[in-house]
Parts: structure tokens; sequence; C-alpha cells
């Protein structure tokens, strides 16, 4: 079918200035602006296509230019067990995975296709630059499945102690390539390669938390539940690497209150990271706005402690104009710390009671809801999302056959720029 483009335009959150989207300048990170920019839709009322299938039943709030194969939408139901174990009459469970009993059909597991299929979209079709994305895991299984899919060139960057989560259910088409850090190496790692291959004018960043079609795309988690409960939650919970997710809800949450008809409230915001690697929850708990400290070695060793590995980016975008800690300070919450021991416990329980496997990650926000029940920070009446950014794994591969990739190339971040880029324009 043809598909008309999203009719958008851009508004710095710094300053409020707006200006027509000129492609991925301003989604670079490398941008001098010391602010995330904001779509705001001509669309000013939140309406579903129903003419489109999947994800792409919400592209009326999507910065799209078309819309590609096999997507899947989150999927939000009222909670009986989990809700009855926490005594909460009105919880909503938002779930991103595989899950077929309740609908859920994302073959990754994982809400980061919401992220791939925003911003695989918002390409034009005959981009010749080839898109490089970093990822310490979901994100790079989740971007790997789409642009295979659609013979989009990609090249991913993984730090190797992580290729274990790159599974699939089929071989990956060689428009895909991966480029891996070495063993002991961190995300940030990961970063830092990727950034240097786009040094090239071959290569182009996917651009992180400063593109604006990766929180839309995150941003359909609010929308999915609004969709069922018919009003904005009064609480939201998520676990946080870069809190990406939860900075993309706060902004539909925002485009929602000027639709007028669910409600003229803000959510309050309840993120949660994995101790010992906790940099957001220190950073707020100081009341600073700015990063505490954390050496690089530091980071790689609290990396290394922590089960949920997908939460373990050391650069965030909290300090920036738009970012977390403004998110946090507008809409209110606070943020919560989750151990392996915490996250082990939820998770095993978490199956016992609503049926299905999640990540390590959302057991951290499970547990960082049932931490806010017994401290009195959510009522028993509360309307709360949980939203739950990845399960269904054991269920997929228990009902079909996986395939793992390997790295096409280690390399070493220390390793001058233009040595990594001629290395890697081989591959392609």
């Amino acid at each position: 079918m043809t598909f008309k483009p999203v009719d958008y335009t851009l508004m710095n959150c710094a300053d409020g200035r707006m200006f027509e989207d000129s492609g991925w300048t301003l989604a670079d990170p490398q941008s001098k602006t010391p602010s995330l920019v904001r779509a705001v839709y001509k669309e000013r009322k939140f309406t579903l296509r129903d003419d489109l299938d999947g994800f792409y039943r919400f592209a009326n709030w999507l910065p799209v230019k078309r819309t590609l194969n096999h997507s899947s939408a989150p999927v939000t139901y009222k909670s009986k067990a989990l809700a009855e174990y926490l005594s909460l009459d009105n919880l909503y469970i938002t779930f991103s995975g595989y899950y077929p009993e309740i609908g859920a059909s994302m073959q990754t597991c994982s809400f980061k296709e919401t992220e791939a299929y925003s911003v695989c979209a918002r390409l034009p079709e005959n981009e010749e630059r080839i898109l490089v994305v970093a990822s310490a895991g979901n994100t790079a299984r989740a971007f790997a499945k789409v642009c295979s899919d659609n013979g989009i060139r990609l090249l991913l960057s993984i730090p190797e102690d992580n290729i274990h989560a790159l599974w699939f259910e089929k071989p990956l088409d060689s428009c895909v390539r991966i480029m891996a850090a070495p063993k002991g190496a961190d995300y940030f790692d990961a970063i830092a390669l990727g950034d240097k291959v786009c040094e090239s004018p071959r290569f182009f960043a996917e651009g992180g938390a400063k593109n604006i079609a990766r929180r839309d795309g995150m941003g359909t988690t609010l929308l999915s539940a609004v969709e069922v409960i018919g009003r904005i939650p009064d609480a939201y919970f998520q676990a946080i690497g870069s809190g990406t997710g939860t900075i993309a809800v706060w902004e539909n949450n925002l485009r929602l209150i000027e639709d007028g008809r669910f409600g003229s409230h803000k959510m309050k915001l309840y993120p949660s990271q994995n101790d010992p690697f906790t940099i957001m929850y220190d950073s707020w708990k100081a009341g600073s706005r700015e990063l505490l400290p954390l050496t690089p070695d530091e980071a790689r060793k609290q990396a290394s402690i922590i089960k949920a590995k997908v939460l373990s980016n050391r650069k965030p975008p909290y300090s920036l104009a738009g970012g977390l800690y403004d998110a946090m300070k507008d809409a209110g919450g606070d943020i919560y710390k989750v151990t392996n021991d915490e996250l082990d416990q939820w998770k095993e329980r978490y199956h016992a009671l609503e049926g299905v496997d999640i990540y390590s990650a959302a057991a951290v926000a499970v547990s960082s809801l049932e931490k806010a029940v017994k401290d009195g920070t959510v009522k028993h009446d509360d309307i709360i999302m949980l939203n739950i950014t990845g399960g269904g794994e054991e269920l997929a591969k228990a009902h079909k056959k996986v395939v793992y990739a390997q790295p096409d190339i280690v390399l070493d971040p220390a390793l001058p720029a233009s040595e990594i880029i001629g290395k890697v324009e081989k591959l392609f």
C-alpha cells in the first residue's frame, strides 16, 4: 500500500524553537545542541490507524516515512494474579515480548522492537549510507531482525561478552554485519567503536535518545496502555539503562494532555536500576542534575556484577534539557534500585503468577513496584502501568528453533578510527 509520511515539525526542548525536520542532523549524537529535540505532530488527537497492522497502528504519532514488514505492538492487559499478590486494584501490564496467550508476538521478545520499527521506518528507502547501532544486547537483536527482514544495511556494535543475546529464528541477511568490542569490554566501549566508524561518510549513527524516532517508538507503550485503560495512568514503572523509555512515555503523556480526552494529569514516573550499577539512582538521590562521577573501570566492574546487563549505560541522557532529570522533576516520582537476588526472586515469582518468563530488566521493574507498594508510595487503588520491557524468550525458544549470530569482526575500541573504518568497510 502507499503510505503518506507523517506530518510533523521539531521543537528544541531547551528553548522551544520550532523548525522543519531536516533528516538525521538533529538526531545525531555529535550534535552540539545540549537538548533533546521533540516531535510535534500535525495530528494532535490520539487516533489509531486501523488500516495498518501491528506497531504501525500508532503511526499518527510516529515520525515515519513508510511501514516495514513483520511488526508487532506492545500488548496491555489488566493483571489479576500479580495485582492480587500486591493488593492492587488497578494494575495494568504492558507486555512487550512473546506470549501468544495474550496476543503478544514480538519475535525478539523485547520492546526494543518498538525502537527499531520506528527508527528504520524513518529512513528513506533510497538511503545509501549504512546505519550504525551500538547495543548491550536486546537493541542489537531488534535492529538486526528488522533490518534483515527489510533489506536495510546495518552495522551492529556490541560487547563480545553479550553476543549470546543475538539469537534469531533464521540466519541474518548479509545486509547486517556485527562488530564486537573484545571480551571484558562494556556497552560504552561498543558505543566508542560505533562512534569511530561514523567518522566515515559511508556510515551514520542511529542517534540514541536524541533520535525522535527511537523515543516515539518506545512511547507507544503508553499509547497501548491508554487504549486499554481509557485514561492516563497515575503511576508508571520501568527498569532503565538509559532512561529513554521513561522520557518517551513522559513526552507522550504531554501529548495526551494536549489531546484532552484522557486526563489532564502527569503520571508519576518510577524508573529503577540494578544495584550496583546505579548512576542515575545515585544522582537523583543526591539531588544532582549532573551525573555523579563514575570512572570507566568502576563502570565496567559494576556492569560485570549486575544480571540485567542491558541496564549498564554509563552516559545516559539524564542531565540534558528534556532528559530524564527534567522528566522526573516535571512529572514527579522517584528512582528505585534492585539487587540481583531481588530480581531473581521476581523472575521466578512473576512466571508463577502471570504465566510467562521475563527478562532480568523487567524483573527489576516488578521488584521496584513491590517496594513502592510496601513503602506506601503508590496507593492500592491507583491506576498503575507496569512496563514489562521483555519476556517470553524461554517460551519462544520452546516453540521455535533458533540460531545464534557470531561477530563478523572483533576490534579494540582504542584503535585509531582510520584503522577501524578500513577493516569495517571491507565487511560491506
